[in-house]
Parts: C-alpha cells; structure tokens; sequence
C-alpha cells in the first residue's frame, strides 16, 4: 500500500477516545493534520468533522515481537503443550522448506497487522531476506536481524551480516522517526539486532551485539527465560537443547560456565542502547528486581497465547509490573498463535489476570510497546505532535463503570486503521 501523505485536517469523532495520556474522554474527537496529531477532545470549529459512530479510537497498537515469515501459516506448529525444543526442530523444517515464499508470507503478515489495527512493529527478520515488502507496507517500526552463532568460528560471519544490515536497511534516523514537521519516507524503519536466544548465541557474539548496539544506537531483541529446558541449559549444559545442538554439530562445550542463569545474559544487555527480553517465562525475582531496576532502557515483552500455547506456568506478570519493569505485548507467530491480533493478545490477558487494571493492559500494547521500541516520542498515545496512527474498535452497546472494559472484556473488532494520517485499512 503506497504511502501518500494527505495534508488537510480533519477530526474524527468517537464516543470514547483513549488517549493513554489521560483518562478516556467520552463521545471526543481526534484532529489531525499533516500527519501529525493536532487536538484530542473537542475539536476545533473550522475542521471538518467525520462521526465515526458507536466506537473507540485507541493509539495504533504496537505489536513489539513476531516472525512475519511465518504468517502463511493456517494454524500454529504442532500441538498445544509441547515442547518448546520439539516445536523449534518443526520451525527448522518448515523454514527449510519455504525460502522462497518468505516475502510473500511477510506481505501477508503486514496486511494482517494492519487489519487488526496494527501500526507499529518489532520483527524479527531473517539473514538474506528481502526488504521490499517491509518498505511498501504503511506498517512500520523496528527490523531485528536475527543473529545465531553457538559456535565462536560462525561469529565472525554472523557479524558481518549484522554490519550489513545496519548499512543497507535504507534511510533512517538512529532513534525515532523524523523529528516533528518532517514527513518520513515511505521505506523507513528503525534498525535493531536480535542475539536470538542463550542457547544459540555464543557469549562473544552477544558482547560484540551490545557492542553495535551502543555504537549505532539501536535496539536489541533476545528470547530469554523462555521454557524451564532453557534454565537447565544455562545451569549445567543438560537436556534437550544440549541435544538439539548435538544434532546439528552446533554444541559448544567451552560456551558457558556451569552455573549459568538468565540474571548473566540481563547485566550484558543492560550495557545496550535498548534491550527488549522477550518472553521472559521462568525469570526468578532476582532478575525481576534487576528488570525494573533498568526502566527504561530494558522492556520486557510478552507474549500471551504463545505462553498458553505451551502450557507454561502463570506468567510473572504483576511481579514484573510492581518491580516497576516496563512491559510490552507481541503476537510472536502465527507459528506459535492463531493470528497476529495484538487485542486477542490483550483480551487474553483480561481473562488470565481478571483482578488486573484494564488500563494498564491498554497500555502494554500501545505506550508499553512504544516505550520498549524506544519510540515513545512519536507514538503510543494521543497527543498533539504524534503520528496520528489510530486504531478503531467497534463498542458494545452496553455501559461500563470502566469504559477500558468496553474495548478488552467485550468482542468487538477493529474496523479501521489510520497510520500517519491516512486511513489504510
């Protein structure tokens, strides 16, 4: 979908308008103009007015982890429960049998994110991939090149695609993008790396990623505490992913020290720029004291129905939020979940945790993913000087005491997206 900005103001009223940056402001407008978010409340006198009806308008949401590669998928990788290395051995096979339909399958992931009001995205992408389908579509956000060397004779290569990346991924600004008054250009996104996870990341390479990171100014992303497996890894070098990499000619036995934990790969990314941990499952409250103690350079990003997929243990949610850490939602796969709905993943949350504040679940998928992308200056919420990237939700016709819950305990869909001023979807 080409990017065509589209200079004339205009207010687009709703009977609930959830800035984020304040209370939800009932039958209220959003006045935008160049882009740019111009007004929230009333709107002004000499701009046209467009009645949007029985809905809510909600900051365009931020999905802050997925693998679009995946997202031709019809149903998730094997089965609910199993085991994470099990599942990673069948996202082998799968990959290795669909290079070729990888741009088209991210396409179709974008159009998806887009639809589900999706407007802000932290992939994941692949070595060697193209780039053309990212820069065509109105959904933007941060491109986190996947890293893995276990082995300290693949760093050096692996290193060399991280330069590339970071020099070939097209125009950008080191964080944000463009400063207020400035359109950006249509192909822009933020660059980031991923160290993928302990268990496919030599040490040196992590270290040497923090390194870029500091030095370019750019997020990482890593998978970490993900399954009990992985803890045991970190431990002693035991269990099924010792095995995995057996398998593959990839174990490393001089790797690690025995003893290893989660808490160790925390304070080497805590050196970073950004660091975003993603899933973060089995962290103690150790290293949860550590996460809050890091806002708000480091952000932990959840990922509710690939959590119940597996069948992990409750997730560490509220002690993670009282530590003070800053939390942030992803859809991770349609590998792993049903579809790439960043409010399935709310609402999912709103049944998991029903005593939870909706409004802090708002939050992680709109200002929580702004923040964790480091892009909190020019979205998240509704305020004057942001992007005006809006999402739509059709409302119940029921009242709330708590009108968030008319948007996270309630079915209705998103049925329209704004990215930047122009309606996309």
């Amino acid at each position: 979908m080409p990017f065509a900005q589209i200079a004339s103001p205009r207010s687009l009223r709703a009977r609930w308008v959830f800035p984020m940056a304040g209370p939800p402001l009932h039958d209220a407008a959003v006045t935008i103009s160049q882009g740019r978010i111009v007004a929230v409340g009333n709107p002004p006198d000499d701009v046209p007015i467009e009645d949007l009806g029985h809905v809510a308008i909600v900051p365009g949401l931020v999905n802050t982890h997925t693998h679009l590669e995946f997202s031709d998928l019809a149903s998730p990788i094997g089965h609910p429960g199993m085991q994470l290395v099990e599942w990673l051995g069948s996202v082998i096979q799968h990959r290795a049998h669909t290079t070729a339909r990888n741009c088209l399958s991210i396409e179709q992931g974008l159009r998806e994110s887009i639809h589900h009001g999706v407007t802000t995205i932290g992939e994941i992408a692949q070595p060697g991939g193209t780039r053309d389908a990212y820069h065509a579509s109105p959904c933007k956000g941060t491109l986190f090149l996947e890293l893995i060397a276990p082995r300290i004779e693949r760093i050096e290569g692996t290193l060399e695609a991280a330069e590339k990346h970071l020099r070939d991924i097209g125009p950008w600004r080191a964080v944000g993008w463009a400063e207020p008054g400035q359109v950006p250009a249509a192909s822009h996104w933020q660059r980031g790396l991923s160290p993928h996870a302990p268990y496919t990341v030599h040490p040196e390479l992590l270290a040497r990623a923090v390194d870029l990171s500091i030095e370019h100014k750019m997020p990482l992303a890593m998978h970490l505490a993900e399954s009990r497996e992985e803890i045991d890894f970190l431990r002693d070098g035991s269990g099924p992913f010792r095995e995995l990499l057996e398998s593959r000619g990839a174990w490393d036995p001089s790797a690690r020290p025995h003893g290893a934990r989660p808490l160790d790969e925390l304070r080497v990314l805590s050196r970073a720029h950004r660091a975003l941990i993603v899933h973060g499952n089995y962290f103690d409250d150790e290293e949860i004291d550590f996460l809050g103690r890091q806002r708000p350079r480091m952000a932990v990003v959840y990922c509710p129905r690939t959590h119940a997929w597996f069948g992990h243990a409750l997730y560490p949610l509220e002690k993670l939020l009282a530590a003070g850490a800053i939390v942030a939602l992803g859809t991770d796969s349609r590998a792993s979940s049903h579809d790439l709905s960043l409010l399935a993943e709310m609402r999912h949350i709103a049944r998991e945790f029903p005593a939870m504040s909706r409004a802090t679940i708002l939050e992680f998928g709109t200002r929580g993913g702004a923040c964790a992308l480091g892009l909190e200056s020019q979205i998240g919420t509704l305020e004057p000087g942001k992007w005006a990237n809006l999402a739509v939700v059709v409302l119940p016709e029921d009242a709330a005491a708590d009108p968030h819950e008319l948007i996270l305990d309630a079915d209705g869909a998103v049925v329209a997206t704004w990215v930047r001023g122009n309606r996309v979807a």
